[in-house]
This record gives structure tokens, sequence and C-alpha cells, in this order.
């Protein structure tokens, strides 16, 4: 055993953990960062970037089978999954391998292993990978421990017939067929890259609809591009259970419907990894769901501890763990953090067509008593669209009602379609400066571009507009 001490302790090299080492770091903080597995964690190697990857995979493939329609002469034979396999896998070594470089340039001390919490709420001990039996200690601890996916009862995992996300990304070929349970963000990725890549897909989601938490209109969009896809959809429906062999699986759900198909994918969220952290009988209070409980700037209930990312609760999202990462460093640093406000974080979904969107929904909005006004603009008629050939979606923007009719404050913004996880910033902006319809209206919007469609949205609330 040897000893070491630190002025932070990181424990989970993801998105929070080494954020926080970053951060840190460059503040001038000596920090110890302690990962099990791979640096960078689950955004890294088994989610953001490799699905990203290979949805820009089904995304060339289809720009590629309507080639012809720009006068290029070209053919999409089909896909060579290996050659895909191999880029995608490149991409995220050369990240992870950037990475710990950066991390080490900036001195961060790295540990590999399994890191554990003592009671003292500031020593952690290593063990269980290449760095061996080490007990470290520091004045501040961070816990970045990330989640895993969750399985359900009755259809065990067996990286063939049944997989996770983790599997998925790696499957030797892609099914001709497959069931994906969970309707959700990933579930909604995976299914629409496996359908523009000739998997015949079928998803299965409990909640009323897919993508239960984005706003109506934009649901719409999605669903009706799926199901042109064909892409069958059931919703409201619970799955009962299973029959795997050799060839494939027959899934049962809703009141005895069945579904056979060479792969299952479950997608139905992630866990915390609390349990990693030896949390008995410190003061880090767990809830009933195994997140670890923290106040708005990532203290946990004992003294000097820290907690970010997917091990709390909020939405799983790598930027929100690389800002939690941040508020949990300046909090210790003593500065004045500005808390995540987690009802108007970004969204981005990358299914075809693409989703972003931040604050309330049109629902939402009313839920909570607001008086609103709503603006909708269609891609149909952007120039931009036009020419790339992707015109299917929408920009809705919902903000409070004045007294002449008029849009007021900025509430929610949303939008389905080409490009439009890029496309988000300024209307993330917008709604958390709490901006107006008028302040933003003003502002010009490069042409032709499809972010205009968001300006043309906007101004429409004002109560004069241009194109629609």
């Amino acid at each position: 055993m040897s000893d070491s001490h630190f002025d932070v302790v990181v424990v989970g090299g993801g998105p929070g953990g080494y954020a926080a080492a970053l951060y840190g770091a460059s503040a001038g903080l000596n920090i110890a960062l302690i990962e099990k597995n791979k640096m960078g964690g689950t955004c890294l190697n088994v989610g953001c970037i490799p699905a990203k990857e290979l949805l820009e995979t089904a995304s060339v493939f289809r720009a590629v089978q309507h080639a012809g329609t720009f006068g290029v002469l070209a053919e999409a034979k089909g896909i060579d999954w290996g050659t895909t396999l191999k880029r995608k896998q490149g991409i995220v070594d050369q990240l992870v391998g950037g990475l710990t470089g950066l991390l080490k340039s900036r001195k961060v001390t790295l540990f590999d292993g399994l890191g554990t919490l003592d009671n003292d709420h500031s020593t952690v001990n290593i063990s269980g990978g290449r760095s061996g039996d080490v007990k470290i200690t520091g004045d501040a601890v961070i816990l970045a421990a990330g989640s895993e996916v969750r399985e359900i009862p009755g259809f065990p995992l067996d990286a063939k017939r049944i997989v996770s996300s983790n599997e998925l990304l790696s499957i030797s070929e892609l099914p001709k067929s497959a069931v994906v349970i969970g309707g959700g963000a990933i579930g909604c990725e995976f299914a629409s890259m496996m359908s523009d890549l000739g998997t015949k897909v079928t998803i299965i989601e409990a909640a009323p609809s897919i993508l239960a938490n984005c706003d109506a209109d934009v649901i719409k969009v999605v669903k009706r591009s799926f199901k042109k896809r064909g892409i069958d959809i059931h919703e409201g429906v619970m799955v009962s259970g299973q029959v795997t062999n050799s060839d494939d699986v027959t899934v049962t759900f809703g009141d005895g419907q069945t579904v056979t198909a060479e792969t299952v994918v479950v997608s139905v969220g992630r866990r915390p990894m609390s349990e990693t952290l030896g949390l008995e009988g410190s003061q880090v209070e767990v809830d009933d769901r195994s997140f670890v409980v923290t106040d708005e700037y990532c203290r946990t209930t004992a003294p000097n501890v820290w907690a970010v990312g997917d091990l709390t609760r909020g939405a799983a999202l790598a930027h929100i763990a690389f800002a939690e990462g941040m508020v949990a460093i300046k909090d210790i640093l003593g500065e004045a953090a500005v808390p995540v406000d987690h009802d108007n974080v970004p969204w981005a979904i990358y299914c075809h067509p693409e989703v972003a969107f931040t604050g309330m929904t049109e629902a939402e909005a009313k839920e909570k008593g607001h008086e609103i006004v709503v603006s909708k603009h269609r891609f149909t008629g952007n120039g931009r669209a036009m020419i790339v050939g992707e015109t299917d979606g929408l920009v809705k923007v919902i903000a409070e009602k004045q007294a002449d009719g008029n849009g007021g404050r900025i509430l929610g913004v949303h939008m389905v379609g080409p490009w439009v996880t890029e496309q988000l910033g300024q209307g993330y902006l917008a709604v958390n400066w709490e901006a107006t319809v008028d302040e933003v209206a003003q502002f010009i919007q490069p042409h032709p571009t499809m972010s205009e469609l968001f300006g043309e949205t906007v101004l429409a609330l004002t109560g004069r507009s241009l194109h629609g």
C-alpha cells in the first residue's frame, strides 16, 4: 500500500469525472482520477461517440441512395459492416487516447482500478486494476462512477440474440430484423440507424408514446417518418416474455401479441453504479433508485464529498455531466458556482429526423399555468433544407402571451428535422437568458441557412412575419 494526498480525488473517468479533473487541474488543483475500465466512460466507449458514428454511416448510406436526385451517378450496393466498425473504433480510440494525453499534460494523476470511498469520506481505496492496491486521500472527493444499462426480467443478455446498446455497437453483423424494447432517445436512435441500413425494425414502448418527453408536434414528425420507412411502433404496451432459439427470438407483448426477429435490443434506460463505490456505512445518502442524493451544487450528504453525472438524478446526458463536474470544482474552490438548471438543459437526439429541444413543451407550459402563444414553421419552405434535400420537420417556439396577444419571454424551443442538433444553440441561450421574442427577433440570421427557420419562427411571435 502506498499513500498519496491530493486536493481532489475523482472516482470515475467518464464525462463528469474527466471534466472535473480537467477543469480542476486548469485551476491549479492537484487532481487524482480513478477509472476501472477505459478512460472516457460510457460516452466515449459504448455511448454517444460510437452510436453517432453508426448513425452517420446510416446518413451517408441514405445520401448515396438518393444521389441520383442531384445528378450524381452513384449506387449504394450495401454496407461493408466490418469497415464501419473499424472506422467507429478508430474514432473511439483516437478520442480516448487524446483524452488520456490531455489529462496527463494537465498533470492529473491517473489510477487504473476500482475506487471505493472510506467511511472517513476523504480516503479512497483503489484495487483490481493495473495500479494495484493503493490508498489515497483528498481534501475533496468527487464521485462520478456513471451508469450501466438497465436490464428487464425474462430478457437475459447473451450478446447475440438479446443485446443491450453495449453489444449492438460492436455486433458482428447487422440483423435482418430487430425488436427494440424501449422507444426513448437511445431506442429511437438505434431503430433509425438499423432501419436505414436495411433492418426490419419493430419498437415496443411501455409509455403512451415514443420520445415521451418531447413536444407532441415533434413526436408526430418522427413517428410519421418512422412509419414511412417501415418501422413498426407499438406504444403503451409492456413486453411479457420471449422465446429464443438458434435463429431468432419471439417476443410477447401487450395482450398476447408476438413479433419474431433475429435480434432483440433492450433499450430501457440506464441505472447508476452507486453500489460500486462502497458507500455502505458512509454518510453519503443513496435513494430508493440507487441515485446518490445531492443538492444543486452537487454536494452529497457527507462532508467534502460531491457527486456528478449519471450517478445523480437528472437526465443522463454527457453535457450535463460536464457542467456538473465544473460546478463541483467551483464549489470546492469556494467560487460562486451557477447550478445546472435541469428544467432547461439542451437535448439532442440523433435519429432521422433529428430532434433537439430545450425548455417547456406546449403541454408543460399549460400545465404550469402559463398563458402562451405558439409559433411553428416547417422546413418545407426553407431554401437550405431544399438544397440539401431534407425538408421534413419543423421549428416550434413557445412564449408567454402578452396583453397585446404577441409573445413575451421564450419558454421553450423544439426542433425536428435536418441538422437541428447543430441549430439548438441560439434557442438554448434564448430560453436560459429569459429572452423575449422582441429581443431575439432583432438579430440577423445568415442566409441561406437552416437556422433561419428559428429566426422566422420567433419573428412571427412579434405580430409580424416574413415568409410564414
